[in-house]
């Protein structure tokens, strides 16, 4: 029987898709502590989750009215954000088995300090690393990087095409084999088994070769989130795991129908790609205390805090506009191009006022939240896995390491009791976990 696959979702931040987490008492007040790092890595190891991720930008919410005032005095997401990379490392010693997922830009970085950094994180790990691909989507982050404005949305996965080429000729510019370490003779490594790339492009030059031996699993897995039709094309070209957040299960097998039949285009199977939506679960004794929860959490998000965070994500100010209407025809800028179709569908099919976007987005970003008993979550997660509309999910926590503990100690054993998640790991590798070649 196929087994679904699960990911953890964070953020080196005080706010995750929540932006009531930092609020929550059962959140741990240390976000630039490593103790809570590890103690999720822990948390999650022990509920034979497939990997944790690390979402990140690079720049402090400032497109509410022009100023970052609101988004650092509520706590917005991306208000403080230390490097997850470096927490990604601490968190390895904290377990054997767990995959690491880290978000990297490659918009503002170059492509041989990625390739380097995680060809290292992938040794450190023993090949368990994970690189998230991004283009990133503001102005704001542009300017943090010495740039007046950011490339346009199409161009920016054109640039990262040409990066995704660099970067894989880099891993592959060392074969395996090519260190040798003979003591006796004193050859450390075999010079016919590494090459420089000479790349000479459009958007990039490097020479080469990378001065880290090769990974351990040949490169470690590219993730991907871009939900545009660019988006799409450029996951079914380079990505080996899409992350996703249609919020109705039709939507996820829309997604997932369209992205699996892009596939073939570039030469690759459909297995070759997993695609895992998000979601957020409130996990209680009954669907009574779940629900519970989920107001409880609720209730605690800042309205302020959400309208920061929707002003960032749509590129937009939105300081001008009522609180009490609906957006109208507010004309896509800059930011992600799928978020912005779901909110303007929000505001216009459902006619939600800025303010309630406002407020459901600081509840989860529009991430689904399910709330019930740990078998009514498992029916949730069974149905769409079942149904064909992913291969595994992505788990969204309303407090760390709270809701992760919730979820492994009560919802894993019961997809394990369904047969619909395994029961120990397989393999050391994070490609091992989930059925990469």
């Amino acid at each position: 029987m196929k087994q679904m696959h699960l990911v953890g979702f964070l953020h080196s931040s005080q706010s995750m898709h929540s932006h009531a987490l930092w609020r929550h008492p059962r959140t741990h007040d240390g976000f630039l502590q490593p103790e809570l790092y590890q103690s999720i890595a822990r948390a999650l190891e022990r509920g034979k989750f497939d990997l944790v991720f690390f979402a990140d930008t690079l720049s402090v919410p400032d497109a509410h009215g022009g100023s970052s005032e609101l988004s650092i005095k509520y706590g917005a997401q991306g208000a403080a954000r230390p490097d997850p990379l470096l927490i990604a490392a601490t968190m390895a010693t904290s377990g054997e088995r767990l995959g690491l997922g880290v978000t990297r830009s490659c918009s503002f970085y170059h492509p041989f300090d990625v390739a380097r950094s995680f060809a290292t994180l992938d040794h450190l790990t023993r090949g368990r690393a994970a690189w998230n691909v991004v283009t990133s989507n503001s102005d704001a982050e542009a300017q943090n990087f010495g740039l007046d404005k950011h490339l346009e949305h199409d161009a920016r996965y054109d640039r990262a095409d040409e990066f995704m080429e660099v970067v894989f000729k880099l891993w592959n510019s060392w074969e395996d084999g090519a260190v040798v370490a003979d003591k006796e003779s004193g050859v450390f490594a075999d010079p016919a088994k590494v090459r420089y790339i000479n790349h000479d492009g459009r958007w990039f030059k490097s020479r080469g070769p990378l001065n880290v031996p090769r990974c351990p699993q040949g490169r470690p897995v590219i993730i991907q989130a871009g939900s545009s039709e660019r988006g799409k094309e450029f996951a079914a070209r380079w990505a080996e795991v899409v992350f996703t957040t249609p919020h109705e299960p039709a939507l996820m097998k829309e997604f997932y129908v369209s992205l699996k039949s892009l596939l073939p285009k570039y030469g690759r199977a459909p297995e070759g790609c997993k695609v895992f939506p998000a979601f957020m679960p409130f996990v209680g004794e009954t669907e009574a205390a779940a629900r519970e929860k989920q107001a409880y959490h609720n209730g605690l998000v800042h309205p302020l805090a959400g309208l920061a965070a929707l002003s960032r994500s749509l590129g937009c100010d939105l300081s001008g506009h009522p609180l009490d209407e609906p957006l109208g025809d507010l004309q896509y800028r800059q930011g992600g191009k799928s978020m912005y179709e779901r909110v303007m569908r929000l505001s216009g099919e459902r006619g939600m006022t800025l303010g309630e976007l406002a407020q459901r987005f600081g509840q989860s970003r529009l991430v689904p939240q399910v709330a019930g008993s740990p078998s009514q979550v498992s029916d949730y997660m069974e149905s769409v896995f079942v149904e064909g509309a992913c291969d595994g999910f992505i788990i969204s926590p309303t407090c760390v390491p709270g809701a992760f503990e919730d979820f492994v100690d009560f919802v894993v054993p019961e997809l394990q009791r369904r047969d619909l998640f395994r029961r120990e790991y397989k393999g050391r590798t994070l490609r091992e976990h989930l059925g990469l070649g």
